[in-house]
């Protein structure tokens, strides 16, 4: 499905235009965030909310599919995206690859009212009325224009090479004293969308981002006007990475880099967003990029994880062998400088009760985002989905930067291997032992304690909290935050600062039954001990019965020196006082928003790799999270203090970099 644009202009043709007119269309309305579609063939845990189909498109579109798609989609043919993929790209995006992209020779006998009963069969929702590529507005005059005198406002996923997510007042004017001020200033409403969940990037006056229709968009940071967007194959969730640049250099081309749901990494100008280059960045037809890619020194490190998990659901999937990698790539030209992989390769180990090959040892992905220093990399990684199990799976590894060589590995737990075959009524592809599927899906922290040692923090879907040494990985304490579960714990995100860190805790309901409460809420633990030094955990009451609403925070989190900013399930933005925990300023973003271009723009849970962020005297958040059960939404928010205490920020921020300075 390769599919690329670089211009904020109409990327679709004529023909799909044409059928979407003919086409009965939903709009982005309240009515379209309704609840999880009952008959999906997903698991519980990993339901997307979804529109309902007709029945005449279902079985028209799912005729259809039987019979062109099925031999090569339903698990025969490994190299090809196999049918849970598919379901996680929008239908728009599927209906382009039959109309103009790798599938037009496949569908060409088709008709395209076949062709969009197909799309919307696989995706199990409809395509909405607006055309993608025709969202927002573009900008135009001065607005276009990137000012290079402004440099990169984050380096990395973390902010920081460390990861804590901490925001310096340089960078954050928005201060404990003022937060309550901020209103919108502008909203973006993402086409064809029902989740939100890419982190963006900033410089040069541009907010990037992208999003679950594969657009990656360069907004103007004042008006929220487009300057260039870019058509990725598939949904662009992870974080945006932005090289740095000389200010004084006129002649840079900087460059925008970030990966898509099938395991594309792409380069784009982050100046024209024309495409520099792209790799396909492994062979597996599950292999997907969830994690931000880090750059250091003109080398890229691209985690590579998989939905391999969620495929082994269906009896005549061969699962499994899909296994997580690390890749090294030259920045400039996408060649592969070294590849780490974490298992050895899959063997054929009998079949299923279905008659299908089963294969392992298989899984452990890297969901989320790395720290890194001077000599090394210190990734997360996720559970085994087949096989006996690895020593490397639910598992924090220091890497060699330079090799790829492993440094140390210190292990949560051996011996869970889970796939979404466990959630089901037949479980044909689960292991006979498994799970309990409380793998990594945060990245690490490096911090350091009162001894002056650099440590590394990290936080499983188990709910627990964990210390260790980043010279060697020996463990040094540990803590159970979270009751923990399958879409519980710690999701995506720690922070820390100030001999603290911030532990979101999510513990959604998950079909499963446990001996402990949940425990949703944030809580800060001391870096010394673990020990918490203050509890805020959620309130009972913050649903009041919407559907698909379940308190906790199951998104990365952020730090000021005076408040942690935090998103909820519930799709309330909160912040709390560094100090007790003490709710300073709440948000409700579930509420619908006017966009630049006067569509509605509706918000949701907050939710995936995104932290809410800080830059200047705006804060920047993303709302809608379709998935696990959570609330839909399209929203991209950005609030701005009012210009008298924009400026009071402003001298604050600088009064606390002379003190610093005099320190």
């Amino acid at each position: 499905m390769s599919f690329e644009g670089k211009k904020r202009a109409p990327v679709l043709s004529a023909s799909f235009r044409t059928i979407i007119g003919l086409a009965m269309l939903l709009t982005m309305s309240s009515a379209m965030f309704a609840h999880a579609n009952s008959e999906a063939p997903n698991s519980a845990a990993y339901q997307e909310v979804t529109v309902p189909l007709d029945p005449e498109t279902k079985a028209v579109g799912g005729a259809l599919y039987a019979r062109h798609c099925a031999a090569c989609h339903d698990g025969n043919m490994v190299r090809a995206p196999q049918r849970y993929v598919l379901e996680n790209v929008s239908p728009s995006t599927l209906l382009s690859a039959m109309i103009d992209g790798p599938m037009r020779e496949v569908a060409a006998d088709l008709s395209l009212e076949q062709k969009t009963a197909v799309a919307e069969y696989i995706a199990e929702r409809k395509i909405t009325e607006t055309n993608t590529a025709e969202a927002g507005v573009a900008c135009e005059g001065a607005a276009n224009e990137f000012d290079l005198s402004q440099t990169p406002v984050f380096q990395h996923w973390g902010l920081e090479a460390g990861a804590s997510h901490f925001m310096s007042p340089s960078v954050a004017r928005v201060t404990k004293k003022n937060i309550a001020s901020l209103t919108v200033d502008w909203a973006f409403a993402y086409p064809d969308a029902t989740r939100a969940r890419s982190q963006p990037a900033f410089g040069a006056g541009a907010l990037f981002v992208g999003s679950q229709s594969g657009l990656v968009y360069a907004f103007d940071m004042e008006t929220g006007c487009t300057r260039w967007q870019f058509q990725a194959s598939s949904e662009v969730r992870n974080g945006l990475t932005l090289e740095p640049w000389d200010a004084a250099d006129e002649s840079v081309d900087p460059l925008l880099f970030f990966g898509d749901l099938t395991g594309n990494q792409y380069a784009v100008s982050a100046l024209t967003g024309e495409l520099r280059w792209k790799k396909r960045i492994e062979d597996h037809s599950a292999a997907t990029l969830t994690a931000a890619a880090e750059l250091s020194d003109g080398v890229l490190y691209v985690p590579v994880s998989s939905l391999e998990e969620g495929a082994a659901i269906a009896a005549g999937y061969p699962c499994c062998s899909f296994r997580g990698s690390i890749v090294a790539l030259d920045a400039r030209s996408g060649e592969e400088l070294w590849r780490r992989h974490f298992i050895p390769p899959a063997e054929q180990h009998g079949v299923n009760a279905a008659g299908t090959p089963q294969y392992g040892p298989s899984g452990v992905p890297i969901w989320a985002g790395m720290a890194m220093d001077a000599e090394h990399l210190y990734i997360a990684t996720g559970d085994d989905y087949s096989g006996e199990g690895s020593e490397t799976s639910d598992a924090i590894i220091a890497l060699d930067k330079a090799s790829g060589r492993t440094v140390w590995v210190r292990q949560a737990r051996f011996g869970d291997v889970w796939n979404g075959s466990c959630e089901n009524v037949d479980p044909v592809n689960c292991p006979e032992d498994n799970g309990p599927d409380y793998d990594y899906g945060a990245g690490p922290v490096i911090s350091e304690d009162s001894q002056g040692r650099r440590i590394i923090l990290a936080g499983d879907k188990g709910g627990v909290v964990t210390a260790m040494l980043a010279e060697t990985g020996e463990s040094l304490w540990k803590t159970k935050v979270g009751r923990g579960g399958v879409v519980a714990g710690v999701n995506f995100g720690l922070a820390a600062y100030d001999g603290k860190v911030f532990v979101p805790i999510s513990d959604a309901p998950d079909g499963r039954d446990y001996d402990e409460p949940a425990r949703p809420g944030v809580y800060a633990l001391n870096v010394d001990n673990g020990e918490y030094v203050w509890q805020a955990p959620a309130g009972d009451d913050v649903c009041l019965g919407r559907p698909g609403c379940y308190p906790g925070y199951s998104a990365a989190i952020s730090v000021t020196s005076d408040y942690v900013l935090a998103g909820s399930n519930e799709g309330w933005l909160r912040a709390f006082d560094i100090d007790n925990g003490e709710v300073l300023w709440e948000f409700d973003t579930t509420r619908s928003f006017t966009a630049v271009d006067g569509r509605l723009a509706q918000g949701g849970s907050i939710g995936g790799g995104q932290a809410p962020l800080i830059v200047g005297d705006r804060l920047i958040v993303n709302s809608g999270y379709a998935f696990a059960g959570k609330m839909p939404g399209n929203s991209l928010l950005v609030l701005k203090l009012p210009a008298s205490d924009a400026q009071v920020a402003a001298e604050f921020g600088a009064q606390v970099l002379v003190d610093t300075a005099a320190k």
